[in-house]
């Protein structure tokens, strides 16, 4: 199945791995957008339609990390990390910086196609309309589930994979205290090993696209010593007595 309206974005200056990327893309029906630097592969993210990123790590001049952070903060197109160093805190890195996945090279171009067009799948939900039922209403926020798409005073709100299944989750038990290992096992998954403090840079970022003052935040409220509360700030407080 060829999906000749999908962009691909490819930055990596390795033509020996360019090359054959970029020709097996195009077979498959992509169109396919290349960068040899950081700089360059900015650039041509901001001038074009990109529905997905193959990103290199190591890059000249502005490296891939750099890039992944530059290109999370300005948009939530899906971004593929791909690197030689197999070490777990390069990849933990990537995820952290708002990489949705890695491949550790060398990989075979069926692996990484099947990585491509999952992530595309899971991006096209984003554009599709869904019932009410499938809605979380709280304050201003609106939340679709199904449609994995998510509203703040009627406006879009760009969220990265993770950052929506922690806001969904959240959202899903407003007004409940949740620890924040329940919350590391339910969004990261219970294999997952890496730094809980990802845990705390991803509430970190939600709060910058969801609050009017993220030092001060309305919504997700920190429990000191346990871990994280979303509550409606317009809802009466509890009387303690």
């Amino acid at each position: 199945m060829r999906d000749p309206a999908l962009t691909i974005l490819l930055v990596e200056d390795d033509p020996n791995i360019a090359e054959p990327l970029i020709f097996g893309l195009q077979q498959e029906g992509f169109r396919v957008l290349h960068a040899t630097d950081g700089l360059q592969g900015l650039k041509i993210a901001r001038a074009e339609r990109i529905d997905l990123v193959l990103l290199d790590v190591i890059l000249p001049g502005m490296d891939g990390f750099t890039l992944c952070r530059m290109l999370r903060r300005e948009s939530a197109v899906p971004i593929i990390m791909l690197t030689a160093r197999s070490q777990e805190m390069d990849r933990v890195m990537g995820l952290e910086l708002g990489a949705d996945d890695y491949v550790v090279k060398p990989f075979s171009f069926r692996e990484l196609l099947a990585r491509v067009r999952a992530l595309l799948r899971r991006r096209a939900l984003d554009r599709g309309d869904t019932p009410a039922s499938d809605q979380l209403r709280i304050g201003e926020i609106i939340l679709d589930r199904a449609a994995r798409r998510v509203w703040r005073r009627g406006l879009p709100v760009e969220l990265t994979q993770r950052e929506f299944e922690l806001l969904r989750l959240l959202m899903e038990n407003a007004g409940k205290a949740m620890s924040r290992h329940e919350l590391l096992d339910r969004v990261w998954g219970e294999n997952w090993v890496g730094d809980p403090r990802t845990l705390d840079v991803h509430i970190h970022w939600l709060r910058e696209k969801l609050e009017d003052d993220p030092s001060s935040p309305r919504y997700i409220q920190t429990i000191r010593g346990y871990g994280y509360r979303f509550v409606d700030p317009g809802a009466p407080t509890p009387d303690p007595s």
